[in-house]
Parts: structure tokens; C-alpha cells; sequence
């Protein structure tokens, strides 16, 4: 069993639209924007189909205007609680045992610990599948084992690396141990090599430290880490805690990772209560050739961001888009996208 990276070749991805019943409720013509936003950058730069939930087709049409007009535009009915389809969503793997045989993974999702309602969000992908979207025969209900996408980050050779503070949480798998909780990836995912990181947590973060938010894998033994260089920043201390553990991983060969690291985006707040949001240029997604990175109306950062991605993926087209109205949720780019394989979409 191999868990495929998320830089290899992909067909579709996986978004849900905002509407009156999730909790975008009340900016919800400011979350469609986002998402008319979204949904055209990745129809414009990537040749993937997007794959948009929806309530609603008519409706939905309605709401995004000429964006529905798309070739590679999907819109399929089915009932949903929000929209952070990285975490609900699949989880593919390669069945090298049976000639590379894909496999799609539903795993349990209950809202990041039981914070929210999730019990919609639980059965997309069996609602999916059910409708022929997905290929029937690769579908695998793995809903036993509570496990988000925003939480695993891999090689696509057997590493994984992941967080204790997620993956251990009491309130996903019953706490448990990171020996017990690698041995069920190792079992669903095949993973023969997992890493933890201890530390790292963005303020206004409600996944208990998503590695998305935090470090990527890349090509190459390469991780690409979210940094912090202001001491006055209450960041600070947790994020270089993070870079030392970062440090002191090891490759599965037992060799040292390259690491590269993203500047922090200046301070984003909440306009309404004044918090801080978990603004993070690690957030970005893959699809095949082209990452579409998130950014804050950070010029210097923003552009800096876009600039370091590329010491990883030299030959990928870096797209920025402004994901200020998604923080307002507390989630960016990735946390609203799932990327799906090659072999997976049944759609022509």
C-alpha cells in the first residue's frame, strides 16, 4: 500500500459551496466571492475537473455567475455541513500488491474533535461514490478510524509526517498513543515511516495543529516550513521549537530533509471580534503542474512566499489567490480543497 503524494498527477479536485446552511451563513456573499475567486483561478490554470458540492445545481449556478460555464466545472447535488473538503474528503492509495490498483479511503471525520456538526460531512464521499462520481470499485469505508486530510502530509514512498497534537487528540481516536496511532497508518496508508512534530500551532487554529498549516512534504526529501523571525511575535517561540524538531528528523535512508521555510504572514484579524486568524502560506495546493498558493494582502510576504515555493517545485506555475475571506472561518486554500488522482473520477 502506498499513500500517493499530492504533487503527483492528479484529475480533479474537491470543493463544496458555501451557502445558508453551513456557517458562512452570515457573510455569505462575501464567501461566495472567495469561492467564485477560487473556482476560476484553478479553472483557468489547471486542466484538472473541479468537482464542486452543491445543494443546490440551479441555485448554485445561479451564484457563480459565468464561472458555471466551465468545461471543467462539475457541479453534484448531495448534503453537506461546510466546506473544508480536505479534511472529509478522500484519502487514495496504490495497491502496488494487486498492480497499482487505486484505492479510495473513507476515513471518519467528526469535525476536528467533536467541535462542530460533521455528521453530513461524514458521508460525502459514500454519497459520491453512490452516485457513480467516484469509481465504485476503489471506494473502501475506512469511517472507523477518525483521520482529516489537513492532517497527514506524505512522500508518496512510505514517509508520513503528522502531528502529536492532532493525531493523539482524546476526542478523534480516544488518545491514542503515537505507537498505536502510527500502526494504524501504517495499516491504512502503508506507511512505514511516520514522523511527529511536538510543536507548532497558529493562533485562531481549530484543527489542534494541522501539519498543513505547519510543514509540507515535498519532492526531493524536502520540507517546507512555515517560520517566524519576530521575537515579539507569539508565535515565536512554538514555530522555532518546530524548525529544531524539523532539524532533527531523519529521511527514511537516515539522511537529513532540505528544509525551506515561509515567512509567516503579517497579522490577520478577525473584523468582527478582533481575534487573530491562522493566516499560513502553507496552506497552498499542488495540482499536477501549477500550486496555487494563499495569500493576505501581504505584498512583500506574499510575494516572497510565492518566490520560496519554487525552491521545491523549480518547474511548477505558482498562482496566488487572495484567501482573506476564507480565514474568516479559520481554514485557507488547502483546508477547502482535496486534490483526487488520476483513476479515481468516473467523469467524461
Amino acid at each position: 500500500m502506498r499513500f500517493l503524494a499530492e504533487w503527483e498527477e492528479s484529475e480533479g479536485v474537491l470543493l463544496a459551496l458555501p451557502d445558508e446552511h453551513t456557517d458562512w451563513n452570515h457573510i455569505l456573499e462575501e464567501a461566495l466571492m472567495q469561492y467564485r475567486l477560487l473556482i476560476n483561478a484553478v479553472c483557468l490554470n489547471s486542466d484538472v475537473k473541479v468537482l464542486l458540492v452543491c445543494k443546490d445545481r440551479h441555485m448554485a449556478e445561479e451564484r457563480l455567475g459565468e464561472i458555471a460555464g466551465y468545461e471543467n466545472l462539475v457541479l453534484v447535488e448531495t448534503d453537506y455541513n461546510d466546506t473544508w473538503t480536505r479534511d472529509y474528503g478522500p484519502l487514495c492509495v496504490e495497491n502496488i500488491g494487486k498492480g497499482g490498483e487505486l484505492r479510495l479511503l473513507d476515513f471518519g471525520f467528526n469535525a476536528w474533535g467533536l467541535k462542530f456538526a460533521s455528521d453530513k460531512d461524514n458521508l460525502v464521499n459514500l454519497r459520491l461514490s453512490e452516485q457513480g462520481i467516484f469509481s465504485k470499485a476503489s471506494y473502501r469505508n475506512n469511517r472507523d478510524f477518525t483521520l482529516e486530510g489537513g492532517s497527514v502530509e506524505t512522500d508518496g514512498h512510505g514517509t508520513v509526517l503528522t502531528t502529536t497534537r492532532c493525531l493523539c487528540s482524546p476526542n478523534r481516536n480516544g488518545g491514542k498513543s503515537k505507537e498505536e496511532a502510527a500502526r494504524m497508518l501504517q495499516a491504512r496508508l502503508g506507511a512505514d515511516h511516520v514522523l511527529w512534530l511536538d510543536y507548532g500551532a497558529l493562533e485562531g487554529d481549530d484543527t489542534d495543529s494541522h501539519i498543513d498549516t505547519l510543514a509540507r512534504m515535498a519532492p526531493d526529501d524536502t520540507i517546507i516550513f512555515t517560520g517566524c523571525r519576530d521575537m515579539d511575535d507569539p508565535h515565536f517561540e512554538e514555530l522555532l521549537k518546530m524548525r529544531a524538531q524539523l532539524e532533527m528528523l531523519r529521511t527514511a535512508d537516515g539522511n537529513r530533509f532540505n528544509l525551506v521555510e515561509l515567512p509567516l504572514p503579517d497579522p490577520v484579524y478577525d473584523p468582527e471580534d478582533g481575534s487573530r486568524l491562522p493566516a499560513t502560506y502553507s496552506n497552498y495546493l499542488v495540482l499536477n503542474d501549477t500550486i496555487f498558493m494563499p495569500t493576505y494582502a501581504c505584498p512583500e510576504k506574499d510575494i516572497l512566499a510565492c518566490h520560496t515555493v519554487k525552491i521545491a517545485f523549480p518547474n511548477h506555475t505558482v498562482v496566488p489567490v487572495d484567501c482573506r475571506t476564507l480565514l474568516r472561518q479559520h481554514g485557507s486554500l488547502h483546508c477547502a480543497t482535496m486534490q483526487i488522482p488520476k483513476g479515481i473520477l468516473n467523469i467524461v
